[in-house]
């Protein structure tokens, strides 16, 4: 899973600076937090009229989120569950019987990886863990940092075709055709699990709160405080600790029914000499994308934001943007090395700054 350490904290989100209609409040604020699922930490805040009510809701997302978290977990097995892991250990082997959100999220990738530049691809596993054990070893031993021989590289990417990633949607199963190849759905799973998940709880009948998933935002409604139309969510400056003195914001956007997710060279790293090693493999270098120090994308679906942030993130900017503006609802920030911002429009639109925060930088 990707293991992304970025948390905006939610707790202090801005308060007053759009302003409501004034009606009594009839709900109250309330917060929880869990840190079982996607190795990462999850925290929902939300309007409900008592804890109790409240309660409820999460303990219902948090069930959820942990049989997800199962499902699409690639390292570990568990009793009478077909998970990825156990996709890849029969890859060249036989199919494997999945349930539906595994099923759907494998479609769902593959079919957006035809849509976009075929960078993001799942199947991409054979290198990734590769990148996997380097960075392992380095964070157990940092003496022992260094970079992955290309020649390695080289020799797992031939076992990178996603057209061998069989599925027959009729009788619900994945085979790998490959005996060498390996899923890995950590560009995607988190957010396509997240919009699982508040999509049941708004059903159930929970209309106002904001989940954060290791960093991964999906708001829904508004906050029902009787002040604010829309939610501020802070985005983080990669050049700050997330759990510095709470300077570390670059930005605060303002949503309502909507998902914001980043991707960025400061989430999961090692340092080889003065050379930052993240987790986010071009697929054509085979080495860690160096386009930018992250972008943050937001749209609607949770499972689009994941998938398209790393899209985002491995394009060199004019394509990457030229992409953005491509497609129906989605708006994006990129901030690069030299610490130069950039913004769609409609991402300026929905920024405290307007977009001058692009400009002074």
């Amino acid at each position: 899973m990707k293991k992304t350490i970025t948390i905006i904290l939610l707790l202090s989100l801005i308060v007053g600076v759009v302003s409501g209609c004034g009606l009594k409040v009839e709900y109250e604020k309330y917060t929880d937090t869990f840190f079982d699922s996607f190795d990462t930490i999850t925290q929902i805040v939300g309007y409900a009229r008592t804890e109790e009510e409240f309660m409820q809701y999460t303990a219902i997302m948090h069930d959820r989120m942990l049989e997800l978290h199962k499902l699409y977990d690639k390292y570990n097995n568990y009793d009478g569950l077909n998970n990825i892991k156990t996709i890849n250990d029969m890859a060249g082997k036989e199919p494997v019987v999945v349930e539906k959100e595994l099923l759907d999220l494998i479609v769902f990738s593959k079919e957006m990886y035809e849509k976009t530049s075929h960078r993001t691809n799942i199947a991409f596993g054979a290198v990734l863990s590769i990148w996997s054990e380097y960075r392992e070893e380095a964070e157990s031993d940092p003496t022992k940092a260094k970079i992955p021989p290309i020649e390695i590289l080289e020799e797992a990417k031939k076992h990178t075709d996603i057209n061998k990633v069989i599925i027959d949607t009729e009788n619900s199963t994945v085979f790998l055709e490959d005996p060498m190849m390996s899923l890995d759905v950590g560009a995607v799973a988190k957010g396509f699990a997240a919009e699982i998940v508040t999509r049941e709880a708004k059903e159930a009948g929970f209309e106002s709160f904001i989940m954060s998933a290791g960093g991964n935002i999906r708001a829904v409604g508004k906050p029902l405080d009787g002040e604010r139309d829309r939610w501020g969510v802070g985005i983080q400056n990669p050049d700050k600790d997330v759990f510095g003195d709470g300077s570390n914001t670059l930005e605060t956007i303002f949503v309502n029914d909507a998902s914001v997710v980043s991707s960025g060279d400061y989430q999961r790293y090692y340092m080889v000499g003065d050379q930052r090693i993240h987790h986010i493999i071009d697929p054509e270098t085979l080495m860690p994308a160096v386009h930018y120090r992250a972008v943050n994308v937001v749209i609607e679906d949770s499972g689009l934001a994941d998938f398209y942030s790393t899209e985002v993130f491995l394009l060199p900017y004019e394509q990457s943007r030229a992409f953005v503006e491509s497609v129906d609802g989605l708006e994006a920030i990129w901030v690069f090395a030299d610490g130069r911002i950039e913004m769609t429009d409609g991402f300026k639109s929905i920024a405290l700054s307007q977009g001058a925060s692009a400009i002074d930088k």
